[in-house]
Order: structure tokens, then sequence, then C-alpha cells
């Protein structure tokens, strides 16, 4: 009998308030997309790290007769200079730290740089001669750039020590900032929704203030007067929180593995099983934020 009582009253609370309740969902739906989103890209940041840290090199860029750096005022490297950097690279004292050793020439070099900017005006200003002939070390652990670059650093015939982790921090720094800027919006858009919810959950009290005056009078618990608008506002952030996951299902679907993966299959991206990860998560925050609101904006009315 109680059941089938709240349920009538959960049913007259959303006919009397839908365009309301309507709102509710909407702005639950948006904001909810916009954590989700905040998720799944933290979750990206993180795969691309891992993709990328395991790949990332140290070069080594040796001096050329145009090199403008200190350690190339004598001019561009010598064969003593270059078998010198060579033999340290192999050394016992650099094994530990080292995996790969690649050198790349002028001529290799420079075939790189035409295939990279092809079709550019730059190529027409570049010789072979100004390229520089590098090192480029695969390290068993990237972390550990600092033990090359306290070796290599500063000498003769070496132009510069160039670690690609630093350009993938400010990469991944950008990402960051992307993130906490859809994590900010979200925010925003979460306090209009708890806003929202408490508006039309005092509208719904209000405008039922006659029945729960009478539940009062019979006795009716705190409690039982209190679930009905509750659940209605679960409800209504329950229904935005599976539109966000739907969306955001759809979009990693048919945009990230979809389209993306087939025109830049540059390492693996998230996927559906992200999404699956992170919807519980949205209807917690919707489910709480619901909650928090209800029980705030109906204390009052719970004063007999």
């Amino acid at each position: 009998m109680r059941l089938q009582f709240i349920l009538s009253e959960i049913g007259i609370g959303l006919r009397r308030n839908l365009a309301m309740t309507i709102s509710v969902v909407l702005v639950t739906f948006v904001s909810l997309t916009f954590v989700g989103a905040a998720a799944l890209l933290q979750l990206q940041i993180g795969t691309m790290k891992d993709y990328w840290y395991d790949r990332v090199q140290v070069s080594i860029f040796l001096c050329t007769a145009d090199s403008e750096a200190p350690t190339c005022a004598a001019g561009a490297v010598t064969d003593a200079q270059r078998q010198q950097i060579q033999a340290d690279l192999e050394s016992e004292t650099l094994e530990p730290y080292v995996d790969v050793i690649y050198y790349e020439s002028k001529t290799e070099a420079f075939g790189r740089f035409q295939e990279q900017f092809s079709g550019t005006a730059i190529t027409d200003n570049v010789t072979e001669e100004q390229m520089p002939e590098s090192y480029r070390v695969k390290l068993d652990n990237p972390e550990e750039y600092e033990v090359i670059a306290q070796v290599f650093a500063g000498r003769e015939g070496v132009e510069e020590v160039m670690d690609q982790r630093r350009l993938l921090d400010r990469f991944f720094a950008a990402l960051n900032v992307a993130t906490l800027v859809a994590a900010i919006f979200a925010g925003v858009m979460i306090v209009a929704a708890a806003l929202l919810i408490a508006t039309t959950i005092r509208l719904a009290a209000f405008s039922r203030r006659r029945e729960t005056g009478i539940m009062r009078l019979v006795g009716a618990s705190n409690l039982l007067v209190q679930l009905p608008f509750l659940l209605e506002g679960i409800i209504a952030v329950s229904i935005g929180a599976g539109l966000a996951s739907l969306g955001l299902w759809a979009g990693v679907n048919y945009g990230v593995q979809g389209w993306l993966t087939q025109n830049l299959p540059l390492f693996d991206y998230v996927g559906v099983g992200e999404v699956l990860f992170v919807t519980p998560f949205l209807f917690g925050v919707g489910i709480l934020l619901a909650g928090v609101s209800s029980v705030i904006t109906l204390g009052r009315y719970l004063k007999v």
C-alpha cells in the first residue's frame, strides 16, 4: 500500500512539473557529459603516456659548421669527437641505462627532413650540409635522461642534448589543461543542476503542501513525506546520466574507435570499455547530487 502511494505521488509530481523535470534531465545530461568527457580524456592521457614514454628517445645533436653553440666554436664535429661519443655510449658505465643506439647521418637527416616538409618552401632553403648528425638513444628507463645529459651536455662537438620527454610533457600539460577546463565547466553545470533540482523540488513541495500537511496530521513519518520528492529528483538525474552515458558511448564508438582510429592510428585510444567503466561513476554523481539537493531543500518542510 505504501509503495503504491509513493509511486502515485511520484507520478503526480512528475506530471505537475514536467517542464522543470525535463530541464533537470537536460542540465544533468550536459553536466555529466562533461564530467565523463573529462574522465575519459584523463584515461586517454594515461594511455598516451604509457605509449610515448615507452618510445621516448634522447637525441644527441652533433655540431655542424654553422652551429652557434659555445661547444661548437671550433666548427663541425671531428671524427675523433664522434668516435669518442660512440665509445662512451657503448661503455660499461652507460650500459645499464641505454637500450638502443641509432646513428643518423647528415644524408639520413636531410632525407627525413624533406619527407616531413615535402611540398613546402622551406625545403628549398635547407641543404644537406646544414643538417646535424645525431645519435638517437632509447633508454631502459626514460626518466633517467639526466644521466645521458650529464655525460654529453657541454662536451666539445655536441651542439645539444634533447630529451623528447620534455616535449611530450608540454603536450600532456596542454591536454591536462583541456581536462581541467572540461572539469570546471562540468562543475559549473553541476551547480546549475543542483540549483535547478532544488527549485523543482521546492515547487513540487509547494504545489502539494495540502497533501503533505494531511500526511503530517495523520502521523506520517518524515521519511514517508520526503521520499516521493527524493525519488523524483533521482529519476530525473538518472535519465540525464543515462543520456550522458549513451552520448559518450556514441562519441567513443563512432568518433574515436570509428573515425579517429582509422584516420590517425597512432596509438591505442579509449574504447567502449572505458565508457562502461565511467558510467557507474556518472550515475553515482547524479544520484548523490539529487539526494543532497533534495535533503537540503526539504529540510524546512519536515519541521512540524
